[in-house]
C-alpha cells in the first residue's frame, strides 16, 4: 500500500524499461560442465573467456542443426 504524499509529477514512464531482447539473461552451467570447460581453457593457456567458448559451441550447434534440418534430418 502506498503512503499519502508521494509526488509523481516529475516522473518519467518507462525510464528504466528495456526490451527483453536487450537483457542479458544469466545461464547457469552444471558444476561438472563448468569444471570441464574451465580445465580445458587452462590447459590451452590461451586467453579465452568461458562465455566465448560456450557461445562458440552454441553457434556451432545452431549451424549443425540448420544443416541437418536442410537435409530433412531433425535432431532428437
Amino acid at each position: 500500500m502506498m503512503r499519502d504524499g508521494y509526488d509523481f509529477s516529475g516522473a518519467e514512464q518507462g525510464k528504466f524499461y528495456r526490451p527483453i531482447e536487450e537483457l542479458d539473461m544469466p545461464i547457469y552451467l552444471e558444476k561438472e560442465v563448468k569444471e570441464f570447460f574451465m580445465d580445458r581453457l587452462k590447459a590451452t593457456g590461451q586467453d579465452f573467456s568461458l562465455n566465448q567458448v560456450i557461445n562458440a559451441l552454441l553457434k556451432k550447434d545452431i549451424e549443425i542443426s540448420k544443416q541437418l534440418s536442410g537435409q530433412g534430418i531433425t535432431k532428437a
